[in-house]
């Protein structure tokens, strides 16, 4: 792996999610290690919240300096998707043991980014690297705003029953948020399969 500052980046990407997962874990999951201060469970949801935007901001990051100083590698053209993978997946779980999100949502988008991911790893196996489109790259902006909204929920500083309006609240909001994941999310999964299907009827390498 070069080890220029983007492929480092996403790298401390991935590295700090799990951070947070265990954080996450220890600030009322049930299953978790059960800690008696509710004062002391706050400020492991703020740390670990804290860690998940600074992760999400080395996504920005990693790509505009790999591109800004022409260290664009295979390396950070196959792993930085992934990493986005992992954070998202992630995050999603804690929503879902928080019941901030349901689960047939976060079940969709972890099929669809395994079945993307297979993708990529097949167009490695045949000399190519599919990189996120602008579609793919809009449904990572969506989950970013979800994972956003569900965190600041998780510590409090929303609530989704708060009004927006005299007859529209912010969950009515996340609801039309999460179908709008899904549905973009299955559109773009579809698309790649669409735009490199020449990979899935390739013949296998003897």
């Amino acid at each position: 792996m070069p080890f220029n500052l983007p492929n480092i980046l996403t790298v401390a990407r991935i590295v700090l999610i799990f951070i947070a997962l265990v954080l996450a874990t220890n600030s009322g999951i049930p299953g978790g290690v059960k800690i008696k201060s509710d004062d002391i469970e706050m400020i492991l949801r703020y740390i670990a919240c804290i860690l998940a935007i600074v992760a999400a901001v080395t996504d920005l990051v990693d790509g505009y300096l790999a591109r800004k100083w022409n260290q664009v590698t295979e390396f950070g053209a196959l792993m930085d998707p992934l990493a986005d993978k992992i954070f998202v997946t992630t995050v999603m779980l804690i929503l879902v043991e928080f019941q901030l999100l349901a689960a047939w949502v976060a079940a969709v988008v972890i099929c669809r980014e395994f079945m993307v991911t297979g993708l990529r790893l097949l167009a490695v196996k045949q000399g190519k690297v599919i990189s996120a489109d602008k579609f793919g790259k809009l449904k990572t902006f969506l989950q970013m705003v979800m994972l956003f909204i569900g965190g600041m929920v998780w510590i409090h500083v929303l609530d989704l029953d708060m009004k927006i309006c005299q007859a529209v609240t912010l969950r009515h909001l996340w609801s039309v948020l999460l179908w709008g994941i899904v549905v973009i999310t299955v559109g773009s999964g579809l698309n790649y399969f669409i735009k490199n299907r020449e990979l899935l009827t390739a013949a296998p390498e003897k």
